[in-house]
């Protein structure tokens, strides 16, 4: 059963504009926490905060590695927290951009031959629109069965050209599995080779580990590594306080890093995207 139900939308999602929001004393009481679903006996309470360290290291022609601390959210489709004027969770920002997130996963799944179920879980790791800005270069999506299992998961990639692209990854007991590279993300990359990808979904650790093999080689690595917390008001303020804004900062270190690079690697011509089917 859902507790706190009046402050869980129904089976949707929840939009509109997202306001700045005031600093917060210590002084102030503390605020209700965060609505959540049971956890399966391998999985977090939901929705839960996730604090951990988003890594890249590219390992050729030359080698660069970048680190940085920031934190995403893991909630269920099927009971998104609401939104609040710092924080929310809409449709536009994920899929195509016309409906709900959960609408839209269903949509594209289904294009690409799979189905939710009725007993299935649909948990999503990505990170909020706070204070009118998002930018997610990969939001992961799981599929979990009666028994906890992943039955498929959803990977949904934005680059900084604005353009977003969704791939179907089948993953076996391990959380591991393969797909092509079809998307322009990295202008020193061509669109190439393949992606090797560890999911891990546990109370006790979130973690996605993605490779590009290009050549037989693994020239690129990006991973996520973090530790799940109830999302609480304390909890979130928290994560706010230590890595603010972070969709900002994000997008604002590839682009830095991107600059850095741009004098001592080739750059690989964009081509228009085409949208994969469910997306178009």
């Amino acid at each position: 059963m859902v507790t706190g139900a009046r402050d869980v939308a129904p089976r949707g999602e929840t939009s509109g504009r997202s306001l700045p929001s005031p600093s917060l004393p210590p002084s102030l009481p503390q605020l209700p926490s965060e609505p959540g679903l049971p956890a399966h006996p391998s999985l977090p309470q939901l929705p839960a905060i996730v604090v951990g360290e988003v890594r890249h290291e590219r390992r050729t022609p030359i080698r660069h590695t970048v680190r940085m601390r920031t934190h995403l959210w893991l909630v269920d489709l099927a009971a998104l927290p609401r939104s609040r004027p710092w924080r929310s969770f809409a449709g536009a920002d994920h899929f195509r951009g016309d409906e709900g997130i959960r609408a839209g996963l269903q949509r594209f799944v289904e294009a690409q031959g799979e189905s939710i179920g009725g007993n299935d879980r649909v948990v999503m790791l990505a990170a909020a629109r706070s204070l009118g800005h998002v930018f997610n270069p990969l939001s992961v999506f799981w599929c979990l069965g009666p028994d906890g299992a992943a039955r498929w998961a959803v990977l949904e990639i934005h680059n900084t050209y604005g353009e977003r692209h969704a791939q179907l990854l089948q993953v076996n007991d391990k959380g591991v599995g393969h797909v092509p590279k079809e998307f322009y993300v990295s202008p020193f990359f061509a669109v190439a080779g393949g992606y090797r990808v560890r999911l891990t979904l546990t109370d006790r650790r979130v973690a996605v580990s993605v490779t590009l093999v290009q050549g037989g080689l693994p020239v690129f690595v990006a991973t996520f590594t973090g530790t799940p917390s109830r999302a609480t008001a304390r909890t979130v303020v928290r994560a706010e306080l230590r890595t603010p804004l972070a969709s900002r900062q994000t997008v604002t270190r590839i682009r830095w890093h991107g600059i850095r690079l741009w004098r001592r690697l080739p750059v690989v011509p964009r081509r228009p995207h085409t949208p994969p089917r469910g997306l178009e």
